[in-house]
């Protein structure tokens, strides 16, 4: 596995040994980073990758123009793996590792926000039991996502992609058994807890 594009393009990626990690494909980064890059998503943009895995979508996004990266991560070997990832590729700086499951770990991540990109990666059993579209609606929810935010659900091509709450779905791409499905933050998606009073 290794990055594909950017400053650290071809560099190499550690992986945790068995099954338990499905990092996506270089295929699917490189195309789900292609249409980023297009809409103009990643200059200077805080990216939140959820179910990071090895870290390799939050990194390929630093190495694309990001200027941070927070991966949230549970799997103790996965984190040894995304530490691993940071240190290797010189990005100790600009990337946050938060361990732990993503929903309990809510309120430290919405501080590293708001986000103006979130990848998100979850067990495909999760996104089919609902599990990931409610994590994802309670980023919303905790006001962790920016005015202009795109938020990208990686689940199994032969899963409907879900409705999420505060979110507004957008296309879906196949590749393979891989799919993306692209939503924005709702127009009337409620004030974020920092926000000052509005004038009348």
């Amino acid at each position: 596995m290794r990055i594909t594009g950017g400053t650290l393009r071809s560099r190499s990626l550690r992986a945790p040994r068995g099954q338990a990690t499905r990092p996506t494909s270089d295929r699917v980064r490189e195309a789900l980073f292609g249409i980023l890059g297009s809409l103009g998503g990643l200059d200077r943009a805080r990216v939140l990758d959820l179910y990071a895995g090895t870290g390799a979508l939050g990194l390929e996004a630093l190495s694309r123009g990001a200027a941070h990266a927070t991966l949230v991560e549970s799997s103790r070997e996965a984190l040894v793996a995304v530490r691993a990832n940071v240190a290797a590729l010189g990005q100790g700086d600009n990337a946050r590792v938060v361990a732990g499951h993503v929903r309990a770990t809510m309120g430290r991540v919405v501080r590293e926000g708001p986000f103006d990109l979130v990848l998100a990666d979850p067990p495909w059993a999760l996104v089919d039991e609902g599990e990931a579209a409610g994590a994802l609606a309670e980023l919303a929810r905790a006001g962790g996502l920016s005015d202009h935010a795109l938020v990208v659900l990686e689940h199994a091509a032969r899963s409907p992609p879900p409705d999420i709450e505060l979110l507004v779905r957008g296309e879906t791409r196949r590749y393979g058994d891989t799919a993306l499905t692209f939503y924005k933050p709702a127009i009337l998606a409620p004030p974020r807890p920092d926000a000052g009073p509005t004038s009348e």
